[in-house]
């Protein structure tokens, strides 16, 4: 029934049965079964698992059914030959799961990984498939793993194909949400089907690589190849193995039962360990030495292939480990040719991306920054690796040159995994419309506080919910809730990157801890007041939860005596060196239990999971989104304590330093970014169904992928946007004011006389503007459509097309909305100079040109005079200020204003009937747009990569956009 999906179960049954036994052949019994079971029961537990797998199929030759619907499930139904009340018990006992599958965006690929062959060869990852089971993953879970992983294999490179290939891509996942599990599921299936060289990028610390060893060493590598020959029961054999110091070695480790290459399948050898990165190939070439029964064919042949142990190694990105690897590689010649290779970058965004900006780059010589030229060297040196990185935060990676064949842009696909089940993530700390159903204000009220209130400063109380929800998991333990998930306890503090700061603060906390009086009166009267306030209205009543705090008083002295083990109650995580980090108390491999309150900045801002953390307090800025996001600790897998988690976040923060410096509201960073970050997924979603089974699109062309809502948080570092191209401008009530005119005088004209219309809409009588008691100035107005001026803007001229077409990007989409723009206003306002001269243009008038001069190459200054600005802004409805009677009745919900500047470079030159020539005036303007022209839930700016190759990229700015 696998791998013919569902076949009819009563006949199968029949077939399979022994001629002594009776036969269900009405499946009664079977029917009665499902539906007396319990919590546990073994027969329901084989039916969810292969109901959940038939429901996801992404594409079974047995049906054209969507997956993840109840047309699926009918479809799986018919084929068993199940009735309609059986139907209905199954339906009870395992639902449809209709959460969302990952979202593929891919180059055309020839299939090779079929669901036979991941059938055929599945000895690793039948293994860590059955792990995560015991391990308590739903079915739907695992299956969930099951489809990702196998579309990411599915497009890499046939492992035996002749021709050498290596596929290039990027998996998308969450912040803290299970991205290793995914890339575990990857290794394991690519090394079942061939891929014999798995080399892991592991972050940028020992402290991130190690977590990362030692979690394929448990998961995937397990005991028997860890081992190797050692005897289990020897301890002599045992010396130098790593994990004989870890409470989880050996019991929490997969086993086979046996050496994987005894029972038929392939050993795993690794070559580092989890306190040793890559130092050298310490058996010489030998550690690349592939058996291969025939030594005629190459190693990528099946009668080799399948027959080889397969490499592993978890290495550090860092610039002489790298270097060192490279090294090492070079002597080993053609061999390398034949290795197929999987190259696994975790936190992609980080130290790999090239950060050279290409404006820099010598004619016909690219230079790379250290890591990115190490990567790039070895996919030089391995013709058949494939590169897949692995990031929360793509910004930085989608816009990486996609001409540059030597670079790591994912050319051949990019796949965004799921939300998974039971995270918590953005979403579940702001309250986004749509989001699980909640109530409005919900998820803020239970989880956010902010870093101040009327008394002052909240640290005091952010340690005192540290101590609570410490006894409350306590009081769980005690009542039925496994005390594994509270193993450990932590809180971060997070306001600086400065190390100074650091130990200032850490000692700021040490005297608030010492003066707190935990187990005395004063400390449970602050508790108990904080228990009532803002815990027990927001406790899960699924789970034991203490009526009063009475009930939880007894297990403070308990929380507080194990965060305060050692004597302190902080651990100050930062250091110049990898010494520094060394910290036993921060293993929480090796420490039973971690119960402390951590600060830090940016070392615990990237991939180091806080194992535990239930409390957060932060207030540390940054201007790029990609950073504030990885900052997100506080993010992912809080089973048994969601509910108590807290987040004391800044409200009111400076953000920069001297005259440059403004306030910023970090919680509204945050959710800017959870909204970039849904559009991101959003336009990936739009574009992946196929169209007559083809790709609409290949990642090279993915319409602008990354969004900004919040002006001041960009994407990514300046350093990583080099080849970052601003598609979209959105400007809501926002003075804007273009200044890249042609300089051309033949441009000059046709620009005036692309004018024509608007100036013939203007009054033939000047008016007087005025806003509040701010003086007034003369002009001449109009109203005319939003069509008609988009007329003109699309046929002009600039001298620098890239400044005004993000502006009209945004103008053109807003004109597409239901009654976002309706039409603009119009204001040429007349100069009052003594010595202003009229003129006329192209029959209309009289005007008054302006005189101004370019201050930068081609580049305007400003253009605009101050006092023309506010009945602009009235008329847009970005202001409220009462205006004068003509400025009032100009104003729409939907209306735009436009200030058109005829504008001199020289002395002013007029023919004898008073007109001005085309050619030697700049027809110069600027706009405001009303706030209907972008709703709430638009982002304000939208970026995509260059192409330098730009064969097959894209093109987004407007053709009509013309130099």
């Amino acid at each position: 029934m696998s791998r013919r999906g569902p076949r009819h179960f009563a006949k199968l049954a029949f077939a399979l049965s022994d001629a002594d036994e009776p036969v269900d052949t009405d499946l009664s019994h079977f029917r009665e079964h499902i539906a007396a079971a319990t919590a546990g029961d073994e027969l329901v537990a084989v039916w969810s698992h292969k109901l959940a797998e038939w429901d996801m199929l992404p594409e079974p030759a047995w049906t054209d059914t969507t997956p993840r619907t109840d047309e699926r499930r009918e479809a799986v139904y018919d084929r068993l030959g199940f009735d309609g009340v059986l139907r209905k018990v199954l339906d009870a006992a395992v639902p449809v799961h209709k959460g969302p599958g990952p979202i593929t965006i891919s180059r055309d690929f020839k299939p090779w990984y079929t669901r036979d062959l991941a059938t055929n060869r599945s000895f690793y990852w039948k293994s860590y498939k059955d792990l995560l089971s015991r391990k308590g993953w739903s079915d739907a879970a695992v299956s969930d793993l099951d489809e990702a992983a196998h579309a990411v294999v599915e497009r890499l490179a046939d492992p035996t194909r002749k021709d050498a290939y290596g596929a290039r891509g990027l998996v998308v996942g969450y912040v803290q949400s299970g991205k290793t599990a995914n890339f575990t599921g990857v290794t394991a299936k690519a090394i079942d089907a061939g891929y014999r060289l798995v080399i892991v990028l592991g972050g940028t610390l020992n402290l991130l690589r190690g977590q990362t060893q030692r979690r394929l060493d448990m998961e995937l590598i397990g005991r028997e190849n860890i081992l190797g020959a050692a005897d289990p029961d020897d301890p002599d054999a045992l010396v130098g193995i790593d994990y004989q110091d870890d409470e989880d070695w050996p019991d929490e480790f997969v086993s086979f039962g046996a050496r994987p290459s005894s029972l038929g399948a392939f050993d795993i050898e690794r070559l580092t360990s989890r306190d040793k990165d890559y130092m050298s190939l310490e058996r010489g070439i030998s550690a690349l030495e592939f058996e291969k029964p025939d030594r005629s064919r190459p190693l990528y042949d099946p009668a080799n292939l399948h027959s080889a142990r397969a490499r592993i190694m978890v290495v550090k990105k860092n610039m002489s480990v790298l270097e060192k690897l490279v090294t090492d590689l070079k002597k080993f010649g053609p061999i390398l040719g034949e290795i197929p290779a999987l190259i696994i970058d975790d936190e992609s965004d980080q130290a790999s991306v090239n950060t050279t900006d290409p404006k820099k780059w010598e004619a016909g010589k690219v230079t790379r920054t250290a890591i990115n030229g190490q990567i790039s060297a070895l996919l030089k040196l391995l013709p058949r690796a494939q590169y897949v990185g692995y990031t929360a935060t793509p910004f930085a990676n989608v816009f990486i040159d996609p001409g540059d064949e030597e670079d790591i842009f994912p050319r051949d696909f990019l796949i965004s995994l799921p939300r998974p089940a039971g995270y918590m993530g953005v979403q579940d700390f702001h309250d986004l419309a749509g989001v699980d159903g909640e109530e409005p204000g919900r998820a803020e009220a239970t989880h956010v506080r902010g870093i101040h209130d009327s008394t002052g400063d909240r640290l005091l109380e952010a340690l005192d919910s540290f101590v609570l929800t410490g006894a409350l998991k306590l009081y769980r333990a005690d009542h039925g809730v496994p005390e594994s998930r509270f193993r450990h306890h932590t809180m971060l503090v997070h306001e600086s990157v400065r190390m100074a700061e650091h130990a200032e603060l850490a000692d700021r906390i040490r005297s608030l801890w010492n003066k707190a009086a935990y187990t005395g009166p004063a400390g449970h009267s602050r508790l108990e007041a904080l228990f009532s306030a803002d815990f027990r209205p927001y406790l899960d009543q699924a789970l034991p939860s203490p009526e009063a705090y009475a009930n939880v008083k007894k297990y403070v002295s308990r929380a507080h005596q194990l965060i305060s083990r050692g004597g302190t109650p902080v651990i100050v995580v930062n250091g110049a060196s990898e010494r520094d980090y060394d910290q036993p108390d921060l293993d929480f491999d090796r420490t039973p239990n971690v119960w402390k309150i951590l600060v830090g900045g940016t070392k615990l801002s990237r991939g180091f999971t806080v194992e535990g953390l239930t409390i957060t307090y932060y207030r540390r800025t940054t201007q790029q989104a990609d950073t504030l996001m990885q900052m997100g600790r506080w993010f992912g897998f809080r089973p048994g304590y969601r509910d108590l988690i807290r987040l004391y976040i800044g409200r009111e923060e400076a953000l920069g330093r001297g005259r440059n410096a403004k306030t910023v509201d970090l919680y509204e960073a945050f959710e800017a970014i959870c909204r970039d970050e849904e559009l991101f997924r959003e336009e990936l979603r739009r574009y992946a169904p196929l169209v007559d089974g083809r790709p609409q699109v290949t990642p090279a062309q993915i319409p602008p992928l990354v969004a900004q809502h919040l002006p001041w948080v960009k994407p990514s570092a300046r350093n990583k946007m080099f080849n970052a191209e601003l598609v979209e401008l959105r400007s809501p009530g926002a003075w804007v004011e273009p200044t890249a005119y042609p300089d051309m005088p033949d441009q000059l004209a046709h620009n005036t006389e692309c004018w024509e219309p608007v100036l013939a809409s203007l009054s033939d009588a000047p008016v007087e503007l005025s806003v509040g008691n701010a003086s007034g100035y003369r002009a001449r107005v109009g109203t005319v459509s939003h069509e008609m001026l988009m007329t003109v803007l699309c046929d002009l001229r600039w001298s620098t097309p890239s400044q005004f077409s993000p502006h009209l990007e945004f103008l053109l989409r807003a004109g597409q909305q239901p009654a976002a723009i309706d039409d603009w206003f119009v204001i040429t306002p007349l100069q009052s100079a003594s010595r202003h001269q009229e003129a006329r243009i192209l029959g209309h008038g009289p005007f008054t040109p302006a005189r101004r001069t370019r201050r930068r190459g081609s580049l305007f200054g400003a253009i605009s005079e101050p006092k023309h600005r506010p009945a602009a802004l009235r008329i847009a409805g970005a202001v409220t200020t009462a205006a004068s009677a003509v400025v009032e009745a100009g104003v729409r919900p939907r209306r735009g204003a436009l200030v058109l500047y005829p504008v001199v470079e020289s002395d002013l030159s007029l023919s004898a009937d008073g007109a001005v020539d085309p050619h030697d005036l700049v027809m110069a303007f600027a706009f405001v747009a009303p706030k209907s022209s972008v709703g709430p839930d638009r982002p304000l700016v939208r970026f995509r990569a260059v192409d330098s190759g730009r064969q097959d990229a894209v093109v987004i700015d407007r053709a009509d956009v013309r130099p």
